[in-house]
């Protein structure tokens, strides 16, 4: 686990209201759970929240989805900093990159991901680049083992990655034409790279 903290007061916009059309599907969420349950809604429209709030979470946007599901702030605040699918500080406007970490990965090339991303990015995580488009970090299991080494960005995975081909998509979203998310070499989601290998022939 790690220690995850709202960002400072300074960088808090002072309020947050969702759309008319964010604010429609959330009150749509909410009735899909029984009366008294609807706090049960809570990472759906916090993640829409974070959609609309340029990929992060603000102190007033949880106050406002604490409100909505009338629970008190400190549990929306508990959801908010436990799953890491939340940003709780500023993220790059065009990508924020999630690179997986956990040991599959690691043995894949994990670290030649990590190291463009200091290079291309910062230096260090949950810094945004220069040109306020791009941030990163390190996070664990993101699910792909099969298909590591793998990174999230905003929802999509993007998998069997190499420097080569990272920088690809990197260099996608620095154009806004990000490519195909999934496995990004000749593999269909987490089936034997190049096609199958057995049974290729019918039975008699």
């Amino acid at each position: 686990m790690s220690v995850r903290r709202l960002a400072p007061k300074e960088l808090q916009p002072a309020s947050f209201a969702f759309t008319e059309e964010n604010l429609a599907w959330a009150k749509q969420q909410i009735t899909k759970y029984p009366e008294g349950r609807q706090a049960s809604a809570c990472i759906a429209i916090l993640w829409r929240a974070q959609e609309q709030n340029a990929g992060w979470v603000s102190e007033a946007a949880i106050r406002v989805v604490a409100d909505m599901l009338d629970m008190a702030y400190i549990r929306v605040l508990e959801i908010a900093t436990f799953y890491t699918m939340f940003q709780l500080s500023p993220v790059g406007k065009k990508a924020h990159v999630q690179v997986c970490g956990t040991t599959p990965c690691m043995l894949r090339g994990a670290g030649d991901l990590i190291d463009v991303c200091k290079h291309r990015i910062h230096h260090d995580p949950f810094h945004v680049s220069e040109d306020g488009n791009f941030s990163w970090e390190e996070v664990e299991c993101l699910g792909a083992c099969v298909n590591a080494p793998m990174v999230m960005i905003w929802k999509d995975t993007y998998e069997d990655l190499t420097k080569e081909s990272f920088g690809k998509v990197l260099d996608g979203f620095a154009k806004d034409n990000p490519p195909k998310p999934g496995p990004q070499i000749d593999r269909q989601f987490s089936a034997p790279a190049g096609g199958p290998r057995v049974l290729k022939e019918p039975q008699s």
